[in-house]
């Protein structure tokens, strides 16, 4: 565990996830264009990331773009979408410096060929890494996922008797990463949008009034100790 750790935190989730909500509404408090909201958003992650890695927390998962997020005004979609082409090498590579691995959650489909090469040489490139494993859950829906991995199973041919929670779990998207322990929503909105619902079945949630790019160490030190002062049961007394 690291040494860093603040006063009140004693214990660290093995899984956080994050839906990073409020870039836009940052962008109009400013008066600015809604996509310098997300490039300051975008900037955001990597310190937030910087700070998991630096307590050690294993996995994270950060909510980018859902399946939904097409349905967005198309000059917003595209400027998203230039956003990420622009700027996930330079991302990946200041990941790769801090030992931190990237995991893609969601579907390739349908998006343009620059995004998928780009989005799988940042995987390859921080694929050896031992530090913190950050999943970017981008063009991904939690109902979507599920019925993705009901089809494979019927793909497959997987006999009924053999079908568990345990068994489920490994057609997810996150097969091989322990379910979220603590899901943590930015910009005062009180749901978790579709993201990760089978996985956050017994998670803790905690909810900031801070819009994403506002989000800092002391914000996520309040979820921490919130967090360590909670009492879970998963259903037992």
């Amino acid at each position: 565990m690291a040494e860093t750790l603040p006063a009140g935190i004693t214990k660290l989730p093995d899984h956080i996830a994050i839906v990073m909500d409020g870039n836009r509404r940052w962008a109009d408090r400013r008066g600015i264009p809604h996509i310098q909201g997300h490039e300051a958003g975008l900037e955001n992650l990597r310190r937030v990331a910087g700070y998991l890695n630096d307590y050690h927390v294993e996995y994270a998962s950060v909510f980018v773009f859902s399946t939904e997020n097409w349905n967005r005004p198309r000059d917003e979609v595209d400027g998203l979408m230039n956003l990420l082409k622009r700027r996930i090498d330079d991302v990946a590579s200041d990941f790769d410096s801090d030992n931190i691995r990237l995991r893609h959650l969601g579907s390739l489909d349908g998006l343009s060929d620059g995004i998928t090469s780009r989005v799988q040489k940042a995987i390859e490139l921080t694929r050896n890494n031992t530090g913190l494993t950050l999943n970017l859950a981008f063009n991904y829906g939690g109902r979507a996922e599920i019925v993705s991995a009901t089809r494979r199973i019927i793909k497959e041919g997987l006999a009924v008797d053999k079908l568990t929670e345990k068994t489920f779990s490994e057609y997810l998207y996150t097969d091989g990463i322990p379910d979220v322990d603590l899901l943590i929503r930015t910009g005062g909105e009180l749901r978790i949008s579709n993201f990760l619902i089978w996985q956050s079945a017994y998670a803790e949630y905690f909810f900031s009034d801070l819009l994403w790019p506002d989000f800092d160490k002391a914000e996520l030190d309040k979820a921490l100790i919130a967090f360590n002062n909670r009492q879970r049961r998963f259903g037992r007394l």
